[in-house]
């Protein structure tokens, strides 16, 4: 949560005007989290992502701010696949 708290803070800044950057950190943020989760990706997903939706939709009532949960549900289950990977290939040894 306090991954995607920082990065939708940072976004809320007026002088901030990437979105690439700020979906690259979600991405990012989101999948290294993956490579530690066990259970639920989806779970993790939402509390990395769901800051900058949740503004969005508050502050500007629009919807299309959900598209943003993107990226950070793709970053955490690349991470939690990459774990699965190792994982079951570290186990065949």
């Amino acid at each position: 949560m306090a991954a995607g708290l920082l990065i939708a803070w940072v976004d809320s800044l007026p002088a901030w005007d990437d979105a690439g950057i700020t979906a690259s950190a979600l991405f990012l943020g989101a999948g290294i989290i993956g490579l530690f989760v066990r259970r639920r990706p989806w779970l993790f997903g939402l509390a990395v992502g769901l800051w900058i939706p949740l503004r969005g939709i508050i502050l500007r009532h629009d919807a299309r701010f959900l598209l943003a949960l993107l990226f950070p549900l793709a970053g955490v289950y690349a991470g939690w696949g990459v774990r699965r990977l190792v994982r079951g290939r570290s186990a065949a040894f």
